[in-house]
């Protein structure tokens, strides 16, 4: 049973669903905790959201249970962990294994194997709330929240654009200028499920991007996404000549020192509300990605 207790400042009575919202409880949120088996409390005693709290009282939430998720199959493979506490999970996904469940990638993917790790454990639910993910061939930081409430705050540090991402990339050429944005809506490419293209039509995407080292044949990049729209890095540098080395997609994997797109999420800092403070994760650089910046990028 996950549970939380805030204590009501100020000078003057306010709602206890004031005080609730006022730590990151949604609307929709609320009306979970109110059909599904939630309990609000105040100093210890069950109320509604309606109820005044006066200063110094404290304002509790149990949060509902959550049902496991039987499309989830458990792997009990191992995970790379970045960072665990009793509400958040940061692994480090290898290249080749897709983040979800699909009819292609059923039983071992990074999901499946969180929720194993939640077994395991014996967390309060292994309900596998995935923050961010990553394409199958992309390697690097994967957030995971425990729990639905912790899912909605993160939610809302992702629109805010305080969620910080950051990526290494090796594209092909010589990329310049040394620091820029790309700012260009992206959307469905023509006759195609899965390739995104730069499109006028599109959704907002925006990259920002340093160049760290270039040679003729190659460039080291490193990216800011402060838009998660899907293949976002891939399809900017796309459309800017440069596509990522090893990108089967959007150019051709040609080099012989990768076989995947060179894209790496090397860092991921959010705000961990319940114990008021910023939780920043490193995931290491994989063997593939170091040699092919080695051979394209050093000699």
């Amino acid at each position: 049973m996950t549970a939380f207790e805030w204590l009501v400042g100020g000078e003057s009575p306010v709602h206890v669903r004031t005080v609730l919202m006022a730590h990151g409880v949604t609307r929709t949120f609320l009306k979970q905790i109110k059909f599904h088996g939630g309990i609000v409390t105040l100093d210890g005693q069950p109320v509604r959201v309606i109820v005044m709290a006066q200063p110094g009282q404290r304002v509790g939430l149990v949060l509902p249970p959550e049902p496991t998720n039987a499309h989830v199959s458990i792997s009990t493979h191992p995970l790379d962990i970045l960072y665990e506490d009793e509400h958040f999970l940061v692994v480090n996904k290898p290249a080749g294994m897709a983040s979800v469940p699909s009819h292609l990638y059923p039983d071992d993917t990074l999901a499946n194997r969180v929720k194993g790790h939640l077994r395991a454990i014996q967390a309060d639910s292994d309900v596998t709330h995935i923050v961010t993910r990553l394409d199958r061939d992309t390697s690097g930081c994967v957030l995971f929240a425990k729990h639905h409430f912790a899912h909605s705050v993160l939610d809302k540090q992702l629109k805010l654009g305080q969620l910080d991402k950051r990526y290494i990339a090796v594209a092909r050429g010589s990329v310049t200028p040394d620091h820029f944005e790309v700012n260009q809506p992206i959307g469905r490419a023509e006759g195609s499920f899965v390739k995104r293209a730069v499109r006028p039509d599109g959704k907002a995407a925006r990259t920002e991007i340093w160049v760290r080292r270039r040679s003729k044949m190659a460039s080291l990049l490193a990216i800011k996404l402060h838009t998660g729209k899907t293949h976002q890095v891939r399809v900017h540098c796309e459309s800017l000549g440069h596509p990522l080395l090893g990108d089967w997609l959007y150019s051709q994997p040609t080099d012989p020192w990768i076989h995947r797109q060179a894209l790496h999420c090397a860092r991921l800092k959010f705000y961990q509300p319940f114990m008021e403070q910023w939780i920043t994760c490193y995931a290491q650089l994989p063997n593939d990605l170091a040699e092919v910046i080695r051979q394209e990028i050093m000699i």
